[in-house]
């Protein structure tokens, strides 16, 4: 339903043209059909720039009479919602009973809280940490009518209330399009607004989290940059890591992503398993009997780019692994717990930083939020795991055992590979990984090319199908013995055809694992 919209001012409109921008780009199901004011209010002639219509209909006669020509015009346009915006003449009763929750407007302050004329000064003084803005329906009470949304803003320490008043009037925005969102598929009752069931993606977001550090830089020398603490999660995260290291440099802000990814990846395995990320990549990966074990194989797959690198375990480090991991550059060491043999070996590189993260086994974030200009994007986490059930043979030849046992090791580390991603595989360690290529045959070369070990009988996951046979006959050449990808290209019977043509096994997993 596009909901019409008219709007009432004494102002500037900034909310109300703030609702016609959004609905003109699309991101609102609106249309503001017209701007009413009772005087000739600056909102006038912004409303006609940017080619809403907008009338001046002055205070002329009673009350009820002005308010009876204000109620012809919203008909006139058989507008759905009447909203306010620092609309100055306080609605009659018998105004606000025809137009029954119909009418909405906002207050800069979560209501029932700080319902004055200065709510700024009014936050400040009460010394809240949190106030915001609301949008309600308009009753015979000021501030007093149902809640239909409200945006949270937090009060800062150096606040004065002309810098809270510009950030609360930045959530008025946000709240008044949600509000306008949401009003189609409300009711009221009882005095409060029902709304519909929400997935777990809802209308809105709220987010609360507290400052763990300020962080000597961000990604670069040039950027300010902290780390912030989500109070309420008590799982294994590399924020909530005990630092346990010599005690030389504190974590960075690279620190911490690199870290996480690792961690992420790591957790994949029920295997004592190592990972080695650099730059939030995977440059190894390997499960064994032990974590010694899988840290050598997963350094052996590109020692070169391990340097500087990051490892992660899902076992208790040990010392015959930490003196392995100390052998070379490291920035970061995470695991679920330290021996003191291993603690003693690791200190002795100082700026090394060394995270307990406690068991691995406790609740994870089941939500992956990227920050975008001007908003979040917001996604499940990726929770695929594939079982050989979920191998589908399209080839003539068939995949031996241990092929399928590389295939769902390749395509678990591929998933954390920048896209386009290549791993080569052989049993449950990596081979070569090509990561971050803008064409897929390029991930294919380099991952060949950087691998340290034989690529010679590998076999090779791809995050995504391949478009041409390009890749295959490239794989041949380097002598990939099997190959597992999502399928679903236009060309997937060339790329078959391919394979056949080299005898080289291929499953499909109808699953695409992208990661950017």
């Amino acid at each position: 339903m596009t909901v019409t919209i008219a709007g009432l001012t004494s102002g500037d409109g900034e909310l109300l043209l703030s609702l016609h921008e959004r609905a003109r780009k699309g991101a609102l199901d609106a249309e503001l059909a017209v701007v009413l004011s009772d005087r000739d209010a600056p909102a006038l002639e912004a409303a006609r720039e940017a080619g809403v219509e907008a009338r001046c209909v002055e205070r002329e006669g009673e009350k009820h009479e002005h308010e009876e020509r204000i109620a012809g015009e919203i008909r006139d346009v058989d507008a759905d919602l009447v909203a306010l915006d620092g609309y100055m003449p306080i609605l009659s009763d018998d105004f606000v009973d025809e137009f029954r929750h119909s009418v909405v407007s906002s207050h800069p302050s979560l209501l029932p809280s700080f319902n004055t004329t200065n709510p700024w000064q009014a936050a400040i003084d009460a010394g809240v940490e949190v106030t915001g803005a609301t949008v309600h329906f308009v009753a015979e009470e000021i501030g007093g009518g149902p809640i239909l949304a409200q945006e949270p803003v937090r009060v800062r320490p150096d606040d004065d209330a002309e810098t809270l008043r510009e950030r609360v009037r930045r959530a008025e925005k946000s709240a008044y399009t949600r509000a306008v969102r949401l009003f189609p598929d409300v009711r009221v009752e009882d005095g409060r607004v029902v709304r519909p069931e929400e997935d777990a993606l809802g209308e809105g977001r709220v987010e609360a989290f507290d400052r763990a550090d300020v962080l000597r830089y961000g990604e670069n020398p040039h950027q300010d940059a902290a780390v912030y603490r989500d109070g309420g999660f008590e799982g294994a995260s590399v924020v909530n890591a005990e630092e346990v290291g010599a005690g030389g440099k504190g974590m960075s802000f690279n620190n911490y992503n690199d870290a996480d990814a690792a961690l992420s990846a790591v957790r994949e395995f029920e295997e004592p398993a190592a990972v080695v990320v650099k730059h939030t990549n995977p440059c190894g990966v390997a499960t064994a009997e032990t974590v010694a074990e899988a840290y050598d194989d997963a350094l052996a797959t590109d020692e070169m780019s391990a340097f500087g690198g990051i490892v992660a375990l899902n076992r208790e480090c040990d010392a015959p692994t930490a003196d392995a991991i100390t052998d070379s550059f490291k920035e970061v060491v995470v695991a679920p717990s330290f021996t003191d043999d291993a603690l003693e070996s690791l200190h002795e590189k100082e700026n090394l930083r060394v995270l307990r993260t406690g068991s691995l086994d406790e609740e994870r974030d089941d939500w992956d939020v990227k920050s975008v200009e001007g908003g979040r994007l917001v996604q499940e986490r990726d929770d695929l795991r594939l079982t050989r059930d979920d191998l589908d043979v399209v080839t003539e030849t068939e995949p031996t055992e241990e092929q399928m046992e590389a295939m769902l090791f390749g395509y678990t580390v591929v998933k954390h590979v920048k896209s386009n991603a290549i791993v080569l595989a052989r049993e449950t360690e990596t081979v070569g990984v090509g990561a971050g290529q803008m064409s897929r045959v390029d991930a294919v070369r380099l991952a060949c090319d950087k691998a340290e070990k034989p690529v010679e009988g590998s076999v090779l996951a791809s995050d995504a199908f391949f478009p041409f046979r390009d890749n295959i006959d490239l794989a041949a050449e380097k002598g990939v013995a099997a190959i597992v990808q999502p399928g679903g290209s236009k060309r997937d019977d060339e790329v078959i055809e391919a394979c056949d043509e080299h005898g080289i096994p291929m499953a499909f997993t109808g699953a695409r694992c992208f990661k950017h």
